[in-house]
């Protein structure tokens, strides 16, 4: 009974992302309201990546010190918060934190629309809820994720060498340089392409979740609890994913 639930929820997941994308050629209709979705994501976000990368990179930068003692110089600190960073924290981080702000709230919007019989009144107007309501929001979404990664990024890198500084007494040049040293541009591409993918697991599931809420009040909540929950827990199989993808022929 649960295992059938779950096909006809994932094949109605598919069928709406489909109807997403066939929305895609008609965005330039829906600009302004991109632009709006985008501000609200990406600009009212700000502050609170700021804040949480701050203290990310301070416990990456402590963590790395801690865990490498004995066997890796001091010295590459720098090189392990730039890779650990780059490719896993930033962009996984980022996504957890936009989940519970941004997937939250469109669900509960969506939601809301959804009880108070607004998406029905949208139909008999013959307006699209794909190209009104789903599309600007996934799209601004797909946008304003990897954006405040690229911020986070580098908030998370300098904050920890502010602690290797206090800590260490560590040179900008010892870390940095460093760090360029075992630059990879795989690394910042495999944290970009998670980003992407991110941005778009949060919107999706939450605009879905909201579009298929029933029983009022209660239902709208269960829909916000949904969103957050399996948003999560499709960032964490994204991550794999994608680094598979991108890494698994050179692990081999």
């Amino acid at each position: 009974m649960l295992i059938g639930k779950a096909i006809n929820t994932i094949g109605d997941y598919v069928i709406f992302s489909a109807k997403v994308f066939a929305s895609l050629p008609f965005i330039y209709r829906r600009s302004y309201e991109t632009l709006k979705q985008i501000k609200k994501i990406a600009i009212d976000s700000v502050i609170l990546i700021f804040i949480t990368s701050i203290f990310t990179g301070l416990v990456t930068a402590l963590q790395a010190s801690y865990q490498s003692k004995g066997f890796i110089p001091k010295s590459l600190i720098g090189v392990l918060v730039g890779k650990t960073t780059m490719t896993e924290l930033a962009p996984v981080l980022t996504s957890l934190v936009l989940t519970g702000r941004i997937g939250a709230s469109i669900a509960a919007e969506i939601g809301t629309m959804k009880v108070t019989e607004q998406l029905d009144a949208m139909d008999v107007m013959g307006v699209s809820q794909y190209e009104y309501l789903y599309m600007p929001r996934i799209v601004a979404g797909v946008i304003s994720v990897p954006l405040l990664t690229v911020i986070s990024l580098f908030v998370s890198i300098f904050s920890s060498y502010i602690f290797t500084i206090y800590a260490y007494d560590m040179s900008f040049n010892i870390f940095f340089d460093n760090m360029r040293s075992f630059f990879l541009p795989l690394d910042l591409w495999l944290g970009i392409s998670k980003s992407f993918c991110f941005g778009w697991t949060i919107t999706s599931i939450a605009c879905f979740a909201g579009m298929n809420t029933q029983n009022g009040a209660e239902g709208v909540g269960r829909s916000t609890t949904d969103t957050v929950v399996y948003s999560s827990i499709g960032i964490l199989m994204m991550d794999f994913i994608v680094a598979k993808i991108l890494f698994g022929g050179m692990i081999i």
